[in-house]
């Protein structure tokens, strides 16, 4: 069987599932803040099976991010809201927590997994441990290396993810640290303001130019990176050891912004498929990047050319 790589890409809205399929997305992530953590944006289950039927008329997949921290009241909505996802003809489940993979096979046991504990997922016996238990995939840690990322995709029996462009998360509280801020200095009556202020961000004394996007809902507190994974000129590095699934992460983005992300990343792998051996990076296709990039917000390679992460 040829090789073809997935692009999958993160939807805030059926709107922008539509045009990031009509870019050249060939899988979708969404789901609902109860289940899944630090998402574009919320789908209850009719906006789900909405996606699906987009997603499927388009010959894509449409996954369902389960990837939160579950408590022991969630744990008992698993079994209705798997079998209900199930039931709409979702493609796979997002997860890290063991109680999401035991409600799955329970009531969804066709239902492909994706394994998904952001920092944790950093080698390959930890792969093989999670694919012995039901997993079809293991979604990397943004925090490995080319070298590292090369390794565990030789040595390792399930599909390979790796994140390849957006914003990445370096924190997350179940408190709602915003709100605490708020009440903190006496300021309840701002706090909703707070909740849809637009380039809400913490930033440190001593990096004044760096801000870190800080969202909040009822579910917790998250802090993003202060710049964007950019692989794109070097996305062939990955196509050569034919990673299986390359991740946009369109969080607190536009939808311009994100259907010209996958523009650029569809024409891309599609000029190497055609030609792996000739192959040459288009740099306009990163230029058409760089026009929508926020000023504020550097493109960089994130770990992929660091020597030593840990």
């Amino acid at each position: 069987m040829s090789y073809i790589p997935e692009l999958l890409v993160t939807a805030a809205s059926l709107e922008e599932c539509e045009q990031l399929l009509e870019a050249g997305a060939t899988a979708l992530l969404v789901g609902e803040a109860k289940f899944g953590s630090r998402l574009a944006g919320q789908f209850n289950l009719e906006m789900i099976e909405q996606a699906v039927k987009l997603a499927h008329q388009k010959g894509a997949k449409l996954y369902v991010s389960m990837n939160n921290l579950i408590d022991n009241a969630t744990v008992n909505e698993l079994p209705s809201y798997i079998s209900s996802i199930n039931s709409f003809g979702v493609d796979a489940i997002v997860y890290g927590d063991p109680a999401v993979l035991m409600a799955a096979r329970e009531h969804a046991p066709a239902m492909k997994l994706h394994w998904n504990a952001e920092m944790t997922s950093t080698n390959y016996a930890t792969a093989d441990y999670w694919a012995r238990r039901g997993a079809t995939r293991y979604v990397l840690a943004r925090e490995l290396n080319m070298e590292q990322i090369f390794e565990i995709k030789q040595n390792s029996k399930l599909e390979i993810q790796v994140q390849v462009h957006g914003m990445t998360a370096i924190y997350h509280s179940k408190r709602s640290l915003v709100q605490s801020y708020a009440e903190h200095h006496r300021q309840q009556s701002d706090y909703a303001k707070l909740q849809q202020a637009s380039g809400l961000y913490l930033m440190e004394n001593d990096r004044p130019d760096e801000r870190f996007p800080i969202f909040e809902d009822e579910y917790g507190t998250h802090i993003m990176s202060s710049d964007d994974i950019c692989m794109l000129e070097n996305l062939h590095e990955l196509l050569e050891v034919k990673i299986d699934s390359f991740k946009i992460e369109g969080i607190l983005k536009s939808t311009e912004y994100n259907v010209a992300v996958v523009k650029a990343y569809r024409a891309a792998i599609d000029a190497y498929l055609a030609d792996p051996e000739n192959y040459t990076f288009d740099e306009s296709l990163l230029d058409s990047i760089r026009e929508l990039q926020d000023p504020g917000r550097e493109l960089s390679f994130g770990f992929f050319f660091k020597e030593q992460v840990y």
